[in-house]
């Protein structure tokens, strides 16, 4: 039984005060005019933040909606963000290849990438009269990190017959390098127009080698690769696929085609984050399973209350590193600014219009689930 302790009326031992919270310490309160401002919008977040948690984030939320306004920015929030960024202060929402789009047209003097740095590049590529920021430098990404412009050099030393596709998580200097650029919406498209363009056989994708795998599965085109891979995909493995089933009887499983082939071999679906976002969505699965990042289980969760959403559960350290303070930050401050050098720029921009000039799909491709795994011939 535990024991009942009567320190007296004189206990020495004060109640520890509480710190400021995150907008505290910026000068932002919850008073009367953030109530107005943000009340309305907490039950967009209300099954991820608590009644008690509101009074902290509902400040930052209106001062970086205010800055929003005041510096004609905008955020281009990636489908990663945790939903206080996604739903509540991004103005464009969606993979790689919409944030790209979207940076390429939108109308604004400044743009925060709520994302990695990879997609502040592409951002600042295809908007260059635009200020990037993105609100922590050290956000990037194990798969872009894998490969390097001097590695794509040599690639294209030896096998020169051969065009060079790269995924966009890729940096400047790689896209600067390659032929096209695609991302997991439209890879198989990308790869066999590219091999029409060249008369090849034969595509060279980097640098994941899963999504080469999954790609040269989907088509009759020979695909050699790279061996990188992204931390948090790669994690997922067909025994969790099995073991979901088991656990949780009748479950749809979407698998991301940055995963392991054996995993989309056991998975009910594949396909882009969008494409598992319009899955959810017209199909309406009672019970699922989304094989990529937390968040955007969260996300599309939020979108779709009728599906009971099963999170086998792989954060990606990069993505997390943005957060609601760290943006309010960078636009009070205007700092980490990404900047990109005009003749990497130039050619970097060269690959992703090669792709934007492609027929525009009416929805995602998706992978299909079931096939055999293919080993693939890697370029190192």
């Amino acid at each position: 039984m535990a024991r009942l302790i009567d320190s007296g009326p004189g206990c020495p031992t004060p109640t520890p005060l509480r710190g400021p919270n995150a907008a505290e310490a910026r000068g932002l309160v919850y008073d009367d005019a953030v109530r107005a401002e943000t009340d309305h919008l907490y039950p967009l977040v209300q099954d991820f933040v608590t009644p008690m948690e509101w009074p902290a984030i509902a400040p930052l939320v209106a001062a970086i909606n205010r800055l929003k306004a005041e510096k004609n920015a905008v955020i281009l929030a990636h489908n990663y963000m945790t939903p206080d960024i996604f739903r509540l202060v991004g103005d464009f929402r969606g993979d790689s290849l919409q944030l790209a789009r979207e940076a390429a047209a939108v109308d604004a003097d400044i743009i925060v990438q709520a994302g990695v740095h990879f997609m502040a590049e592409t951002s600042k590529i295809l908007a260059p009269q635009k200020t990037v920021l993105i609100p922590d430098m050290r956000a990037g990404c194990s798969l872009a990190d894998s490969i390097t412009a001097a590695d794509v050099r040599l690639i294209k030393q030896k096998f020169p017959d051969y065009p060079v596709v790269t995924y966009v998580n890729t940096s400047a200097d790689v896209k600067a390098e390659c032929h096209i650029t695609c991302t997991s919406s439209n890879a198989a498209q990308v790869v066999e127009a590219i091999a029409k363009e060249w008369n090849t056989d034969t595509v060279i994708l980097v640098p994941d080698q899963y999504l080469a795998k999954n790609v040269a599965a989907q088509t009759k085109i020979r695909v050699m690769t790279w061996p990188g891979a992204c931390e948090v995909h790669e994690m997922f493995t067909a025994d969790d696929v099995h073991a979901l089933r088991e656990a949780h009887p009748g479950v749809v499983i979407l698998a991301h085609p940055e995963c392991p082939p054996d995993v989309l071999e056991a998975a009910d679906f594949a396909g882009s984050t969008s494409a598992l976002a319009n899955y959810v969505a017209e199909k309406s699965p009672h019970k699922v399973v989304l094989l990529t990042e937390c968040s955007m289980s969260d996300n599309v969760a939020a979108e779709n209350p009728g599906t009971n959403f099963i999170r086998p559960c792989n954060l990606c350290p990069h993505m997390k590193r943005i957060t609601l303070e760290n943006i309010y930050d960078c636009l009070v401050k205007g700092e980490h600014e990404v900047t990109i050098p005009e003749d990497v720029r130039v050619r970097a921009k060269t690959a992703i219009d090669a792709m934007l000039a492609l027929p525009r799909m009416e929805k995602p491709l998706a992978f299909e689930t079931g096939l055999k795994p293919l080993e693939l011939d890697m370029v190192v």
